[in-house]
């Protein structure tokens, strides 16, 4: 045995929450220490990471996999900690810092369970959390919308947030309607044949749809990535059947794909 081995630490008490929480911590600085690669890291470099670790969350919700939700609740603890970490070595906060602030927030965004202040609904609920939100600091109802996010999802945030303050469709007519007009200025564009007015139009059209989903109660990134996931399905059981056939689909014919395909559906 190594003369250099570390001591892997472990809790006194395997059931007690706060002895494993502060064993996860221990062992991600002694990794930070002693690990090549995690001593390399920064809060940079495994940025991009967090955000795989998070669809990945949300893979194991949508197949129902709680097992596997346990474990990817487990990598995003492990990122929360890790980035933690990297910023107290530089002197930026520490875990601490986010542990009484998320507390801080919780409380101080909740005066109807903590202040005992009197609401009449989940309505009145959310008006006081934005105007809360404005004692914080906020400038704008768009605030903490990050730049990052897929554009589906980052539309519907948009949108929701501006519905929280009153800037909203009232019906959903309306909404489909905005979706028509939209199409129709897109058909305009096209006849143009200028690449900027495409560009734009079909944006408008997708920021439309992202309202009409939201009004139908449908999260459009889910709704695409359901269509995604079936497309893959199908287009995996052509290349399927065209292998059983010892053929490479570059040798098929587009009708006789679209026949599979038809087969497909009615398969899957």
């Amino acid at each position: 045995m190594s003369e250099n081995l570390i001591k892997v630490p472990v809790a006194k008490n395997p059931d007690d929450l706060k002895e494993q929480f502060e064993v996860l911590v221990e062992i991600i600085r002694i990794l930070r220490k002693e690990c090549p690669w995690d001593r390399k890291q920064s809060i940079e470099s495994i940025a991009h990471l967090m955000i795989e670790e998070a669809y990945e969350t949300i893979d194991a919700i949508h197949n129902k996999d709680y097992d596997g939700l346990s474990k990817e609740l487990g990598d995003l603890l492990l990122h929360i900690i890790m980035h933690s970490v990297m910023a107290e070595e530089k002197g930026y906060f520490n875990l601490m810092d986010v542990i009484k602030r998320i507390q801080d927030k919780l409380v101080f965004r909740h005066p109807h369970v903590f202040g005992g202040l009197e609401v009449s609904g989940e309505e009145e609920v959310v008006e006081n959390w934005e105007n809360l939100k404005k004692k914080e600091g906020k400038n704008s109802a768009l605030d903490g919308v990050p730049s990052t996010l897929p554009s589906l999802l980052r539309a519907e945030r948009i949108q929701h947030k501006a519905s929280r303050v009153g800037f909203d469709w009232q019906k959903k007519e309306d909404v489909w309607e905005k979706v028509e007009e939209e199409i129709t200025e897109l058909k305009k564009a096209l006849l143009e044949e200028k690449i900027e007015n495409k560009t734009e139009e079909i944006g408008d059209l997708l920021f439309s749809i992202v309202n009409a989903c939201r009004f139908e109660g449908v999260v459009a990134e889910e709704s695409l990535q359901l269509t995604n996931n079936k497309f893959i399905k199908r287009f995996q059981y052509i290349e399927e059947k065209v292998k059983q056939s010892n053929k490479k689909l570059s040798e098929m014919t587009l009708e006789e794909m679209d026949a599979i395909w038809d087969e497909a559906k009615k398969e899957l």
